[in-house]
């Protein structure tokens, strides 16, 4: 059988006999990389298809903080006040940052038991070197830091390489660092820390010109949009669908409309606060390295699965060991903002409700307590939604006992919401 002379080679060798056929064949192409394509007629119905497979994303979070809203403001028409809400922002730091570590941990599917302790542990490391011992302040702070980084590293090791449950691990560590803790402060209990110091000021120094909270609302408009815009260009040169040009604008006029609400409260009390800044720069670099680096794609294997991420050869163990020592770190920086929120270390400290409330931002804010799915912007919302609520009950004069039950109730919906997102997804095939 004779072939013709024009005919293409094929896969494996093997010509094709009718090349023009083959040239103007269409490849089949999964249709949810054209929505961005379709404009706003393709994300709705994309977000369609979500909510059918149960991929609810932050939705329940948002709507939970605006029905929040709505309820408080209409109780206390000094729920939306600028000092008010300049107050939430300055208390959900400290929380909010070592949710951050949490995040990464759950990303893997683990949990961290010994955050709140590591969180005394590093405001006490640094009172004492500091204020008793009179070692320079910024050295302390690096000495606490770097004790935390090191603290959960040491809780990896044993769980990455030993093979004791994360649980375990991590519950005796929050035994063990909380007795340390109260070791360092030793019988006086309470070290009062320099309020005009760096950690002092952590939590009371704010830009009070108003051009700090503007610029900053306007960088962060314009870096959004510049990234959009060259990441859709680099999409199409390489053909690739990419975002309308009318999406990306939709998204820019969305955050600034944000950015520039909440630069105006500020303004209009006493400014841009320094510790909301320095939350914000940790939220932007930990998302970059979750979303664009190697680093953060071996996070999301691991959290799907550990034996899938072995055979792509993936160091299990060394990703395991420095997300856990992240954990400690930004336990450790949580708890130099709530040194500086008290202005000292104390016996309390890491105690309480703590854990439980960074570990229920980490949750409401949409991170699955399942791993390998979350971000950790997730830990801005949760943490919104939980000071939000105490904030709202405490000008209503409600007690203790009741902010707990709510703070409760609210995570149990979110654990539901989560448990049959992830029997959707399943029934759903994307699971």
């Amino acid at each position: 059988m004779s072939i013709d002379k024009t005919s293409a080679q094929g896969v494996g060798g093997h010509q094709v006999v009718n090349p023009d056929a083959a040239h103007d064949a269409v490849t089949a192409v999964d249709p949810r990389l054209l929505v961005r394509e379709q404009g706003i007629a393709g994300y709705l119905s994309e977000f369609k298809r979500k909510l059918h497979a149960g991929d609810l994303g932050s939705i329940p979070v948002v709507i939970g903080l605006i029905i929040i809203a709505v309820v408080f403001q209409s109780l206390n028409s000094e729920f939306l006040s600028a000092k008010n809400i300049s107050d939430i922002a300055v208390t959900m730091v400290g929380t909010g940052t070592m949710a951050v570590g949490i995040i990464f941990v759950l990303l893997l599917g683990e949990i961290d038991l010994s955050v709140g302790s590591v969180s005394g542990v590093s405001g006490a490391i640094v009172a004492v070197m500091a204020v008793t011992h009179g070692m320079n302040e910024w050295l302390a702070v690096f000495v606490a830091l770097a004790s935390g980084a090191a603290i959960g590293a040491l809780h990896g090791f044993f769980f990455a390489k030993i093979g004791a449950p994360a649980f375990a691990v991590t519950l005796a560590g929050l035994l063990f660092w909380l007795g340390f803790m109260l070791q360092l402060l030793g019988d006086q209990g309470t070290v009062n820390l320099d309020s005009e110091g760096a950690v002092g000021q952590l939590t009371t120094y704010f830009f009070s010109d108003i051009a700090a909270g503007y610029g900053l609302a306007t960088a962060a408009v314009v870096v959004f949009f510049v990234t959009s815009f060259v990441g859709n260009r680099r999409r199409e040169a390489v053909g690739v669908p990419s975002r309308p040009l009318s999406d990306v604008v939709l998204r820019t006029v969305l955050l600034a409309v944000i950015a520039f609400g909440a630069a105006f409260m500020f303004n209009q009390y006493k400014g841009l606060p320094l510790a909301f800044v320095l939350f914000l720069a940790i939220l932007v670099i930990t998302d970059f390295v979750l979303r664009r680096t190697a680093y953060g794609r071996k996070i999301f294997a691991l959290g799907g699965s550990v034996e899938a991420a072995r055979r792509a050869g993936i160091n299990v163990a060394a990703v395991r060991i420095s997300v856990f020592a992240l954990s400690g770190f930004f336990a450790a920086v949580g708890g130099l903002f709530w040194a500086s929120k008290i202005a000292a270390a104390n016996q309390s400290a890491g105690t309480g409700d703590l854990l439980m409330n960074v570990i229920a931002a980490a949750v409401i804010g949409g991170t699955s307590l399942f791993g390998g799915r979350g971000r950790t912007w997730n830990a801005l919302l949760g943490a919104l939604v939980i000071v939000a609520i105490q904030y709202g009950l405490a000008l209503e004069g409600i007690r203790t006992p009741v902010v707990y039950m709510i703070t409760g109730g609210v995570l149990l919906a979110t654990v539901v919401i989560d448990s049959v997102t992830r029997k959707t997804q399943k029934t759903a095939g994307r699971a």
